[in-house]
């Protein structure tokens, strides 16, 4: 047995399908039902793997190596479970695999159409879902012209099953205008009517807005939106977007929609933690891409997820063009460093400073991917004595490249998925800071997504190993290069060339996070 919820958007993006998305899974999972997900995005990229997260937000890597939406993050974080390829597409990956059966002759010489061809291909993606609810969010607005082919897709597939196999769900958005003191539902009402006209009614309708809706404005989107009133459910504003599942607990919407597609609950074992107490430490996200939080949103939601407040964002560029002394009293405000991961020249040397700063005047400090490389570059010029130190991404022609392409890299032409990517074994060493922090653990797999390498064939010299006598970075971990270094005599100074904000999950957060919020208090 299969049903879907099929979750649309109206009125504007990231109005907060994933969210409510990960919420309504997590929450009909906790009633004791097999639960699967499927994000769809309407671009053409095969992936988002090559896409600016200043226009995207981050690129999510799963286990099996794939490049997702940052949506998967918030699946993996509510749902506990990891995430896969099968669990995103795109119309970049539909039509490649229509024109690549086509000029396989699969067609049998058929003109090659949107209908049936396109739509075929995405029912078949979404019919080889296994859960026993399904739920499927639609990326972008409805009256895109880009998502029509999927509305249209699932429109046929509702055909084609039971009534009481689908439900679709309308999250929209209605604003307040304070000239006239009143809420405007006009924009949710043109919504609906859009997805009307690709042959979909909503049976529910979930209206988004800064501030809680009144009864006569619900009651206006039940009636124009063609739902009862208690199938329209107002989501306000939260301060923590974990609460969201027991708001919708609250509402019944898991009873509603049980009732919907006619499947059994338990909610006799229903259990759902989450941080509601934080601690009000002020952390330093030394970043440099700012068009979006969403740019670093796995790493802010995983200290969030420690139980602290969330980072705060500091502009990489920002923190070149000052002085020493300038940033010496900037970051002195905050009490810990992250360096994240990236790509390109821009505000490099800005981070190196930050990760100067924090190794000179003992300040915990976490660099991932990038970050870690950046920590080797530091140390290289200014313990080392190595002018111009550097990576060969930055500078070619370094007379130091301490940080240089994989090997496997250099042959590589194309940009998309051919980064070291997804989950990897490594090896955790003994007596160090990182193998405290996992417990002793000393083999454990991580997920990457990288190019650059720590040069360590040529530049033995910046590190050693545990228990070692000298002034030098230690190695933490290993698999065939190094995974990760450390500072002794640093309360916490540790770079990962893994990412391990990719693999929080609400409850879970990962350790190398929580010890950065810890090393704080100590």
């Amino acid at each position: 047995m299969k049903k879907y919820v099929v979750v649309t958007g109206g009125v504007l993006s990231g109005v907060g399908k994933g969210i409510f998305s990960a919420s309504l899974a997590r929450l009909l999972k906790e009633c004791g039902v097999r639960v699967n997900v499927l994000k769809i995005d309407p671009y053409l990229n095969v992936d988002a793997g090559t896409m600016n997260p200043n226009q995207h937000g981050e690129v999510f890597v799963t286990d099996d190596g794939y490049e997702a939406d940052l949506d998967l993050g918030h699946y993996e974080r509510f749902l506990g479970e990891d995430m896969s390829r099968k669990n995103n597409i795109t119309a970049g990956q539909i039509y490649s695999a229509v024109v690549k059966k086509e000029r396989e002759g699969g067609y049998l010489g058929s003109t090659v159409q949107i209908v049936p061809h396109v739509t075929g291909e995405i029912k078949k993606r979404i019919e080889s879902l296994e859960g026993e609810i399904n739920v499927i969010e639609i990326g972008g607005t409805v009256g895109d012209i880009e998502s029509e082919v999927f509305l249209e897709s699932v429109r046929e597939l509702a055909l084609e099953k039971a009534a009481d196999d689908f439900l679709f769900i309308h999250v929209t958005y209605v604003p307040y205008l304070k000239a006239s003191n009143e809420f405007k539902t006009k924009p949710t009402q043109q919504s609906v009517q859009l997805l009307r006209r690709s042959g979909i009614n909503p049976d529910m309708i979930v209206i988004r807005s800064e501030n809680p809706v009144n009864g006569d404005s619900l009651k206006k989107v039940a009636l124009f939106g063609g739902v009862p009133i208690d199938m329209v459910i107002n989501l306000p504003d939260v301060p923590n977007v974990y609460s969201v599942v027991e708001i919708l607990k609250n509402y019944d919407v898991h009873r509603k929609v049980a009732r919907r597609l006619r499947i059994n609950l338990d909610e006799s074992n229903f259990k759902w933690d989450y941080p509601k107490t934080f601690k009000t430490y002020k952390i330093a996200l030394v970043a440099k891409y700012l068009g979006t939080d969403d740019a670093y949103k796995s790493i802010i939601e995983s200290v969030f997820l420690s139980g602290c407040t969330k980072p705060s964002i500091v502009d990489a560029q920002v923190l070149e063009e000052m002085s020493w002394e300038q940033v010496c009293e900037t970051l002195s405000e905050y009490d810990a460093l992250i360096i994240p991961g990236g790509f390109g020249k821009r505000g490099i040397e800005g981070k190196i400073r930050a990760i100067h700063f924090a190794r000179e005047y003992k300040k915990p400090i976490l660099g991932i991917c990038l970050g870690m490389q950046l920590m080797v570059i530091e140390f290289a010029r200014n313990v080392l004595g190595y002018k111009n130190a550097n990576s060969t991404e930055f500078d070619s022609n370094t007379p130091y490249p301490v940080i240089t392409l994989m090997e496997e890299q250099k042959k590589v032409l194309q940009l998309g998925g051919t980064m070291r990517l997804g989950s990897q074994s490594m090896r955790i060493l003994k007596d160090t800071k990182l193998w405290q922090i996992y417990g002793g653990v000393e083999q454990t797999s991580e997920r990457h997504r990288h190019r650059y390498e720590v040069n360590y064939d040529e530049y033995p010299e910046l590190f050693k190993m545990p228990n070692e006598s000298g002034n030098k970075l230690v190695i933490s971990a290993q698999s065939n290069f190094i995974e990760a270094i450390e500072l002794e005599e640093h309360p916490y100074f540790i770079g990962i060339q893994y990412h391990p904000e990719l693999k929080t999950k609400v409850g879970n957060p990962h350790p190398l996070f929580k010890a950065l919020v810890d090393s704080i208090r100590n």
